[in-house]
C-alpha cells in the first residue's frame, strides 16, 4: 500500500495549493510514482497540477444509476464501472490523478461505492505515495474509499478561526474513525513567524503544528496566470517550506 498524505482543511486556506507542491516533491525523490486525488467537489487540484480535467468518479457514478438497466447482458456491472474508472484517469509524468467531483444525487449508491472501495484498493497498490487534497467533511475518507492514511496535515491560515476550523476537522476525523497514524496542523501564509497568541490556541486543541508555510508573491502569480505549481522553481520560499515539512513527517 502507499504511503497515503490526506490534506484537509476548510475553503480558502491553501490547501490545493499545499497538496501540488507536495506532488511536486513527492516527484522531485523519484521513490515511485504518486496517485493524486482530487476529493474535494470543487476539483482545483488538476488546474493548480497544470492538467486538463475530464470526467469525474461522480460523473461516472451517476452515469451508471442511470444506466444500470440497460447494460447488455453479457457485461457486468463491475466490469462497465472498472473500465469506465479505468477510462478517467489522468496518466502524467511521475503522477497520476484521479478526480473524484460532485455526485450522488437522490439514487442509492450502497453498490457503486462498494465496486469503488475494490477498484481504489487495486489501484492504489500500484503506487508509492497517494495525496488526497479533501473537502473539509471528508466525504470520501468517511465513505472509505480511501480507508487510512499516514498522516493528515490540517490547513488553517494564520487566524484564530482558522484553528477553530480546524480543531473541528479534527474531531470530526475522530467521530468517522478514520484511521491516521499523524495528525496536525500545518499553519499557511505566516508573515514571518507565527504569533504567540495562536501558538496558545493551537496548544489547546491538543494537535501539533507540523509545519509552517510562508506568505509568497511568486505563488500568488502563478495563480493568477493559471500555470502549474509544479513548475515553480527550486529556491521558491513556499517550495522550501513544504520539503521542510515532508523531511520532517515522512
Amino acid at each position: 500500500m502507499p504511503f497515503t498524505i490526506a490534506v484537509t482543511g476548510k475553503g480558502g486556506t491553501g490547501k490545493t495549493t499545499f497538496c501540488a507542491v507536495l506532488i511536486r516533491q513527492l516527484i522531485r525523490r523519484g521513490k515511485g510514482p504518486t496517485l493524486a486525488i482530487d476529493a474535494d467537489a470543487d476539483g482545483n487540484l488538476v488546474d493548480a497540477l497544470g492538467v486538463n480535467g475530464g470526467r469525474t468518479v461522480g460523473v461516472v457514478l451517476d452515469e451508471m444509476e442511470k444506466k444500470i438497466n440497460q447494460l447488455p447482458p453479457d457485461i457486468s456491472k463491475d466490469a462497465w464501472l472498472q473500465g469506465k474508472l479505468d477510462e478517467i484517469i489522468s496518466e502524467e509524468k511521475g503522477f497520476d490523478i484521479l478526480s473524484m467531483g460532485r455526485g450522488e444525487g437522490p439514487g442509492c449508491y450502497c453498490y457503486v461505492n462498494t465496486v469503488l472501495r475494490r477498484y481504489m484498493d487495486v489501484l492504489e497498490s500500484n503506487y508509492a505515495f497517494l495525496v488526497m487534497d479533501n473537502a473539509a467533511g471528508m466525504e470520501h475518507l468517511s465513505r472509505r474509499t480511501t480507508r487510512e492514511a499516514e498522516i493528515m496535515f490540517i490547513l488553517s491560515d494564520h487566524s484564530a478561526k482558522g484553528v477553530v476550523s480546524g480543531a473541528r476537522i479534527a474531531e470530526l476525523a475522530r467521530d468517522l474513525k478514520v484511521d491516521v497514524k499523524q495528525m496536525g496542523f500545518i499553519i499557511n501564509r505566516v508573515p514571518g513567524r507565527i504569533d504567540p497568541l495562536l501558538l496558545e490556541r493551537v496548544k489547546k486543541t491538543g494537535l501539533e503544528i507540523l509545519g509552517s508555510l510562508p506568505e509568497d508573491d511568486q505563488v500568488r502569480e502563478f495563480d493568477l496566470h493559471g500555470m502549474s505549481f509544479l513548475d515553480l522553481p527550486d529556491d521558491n520560499p513556499l517550495v522550501v517550506a513544504v520539503e521542510d515539512v515532508l523531511q520532517r513527517n515522512s
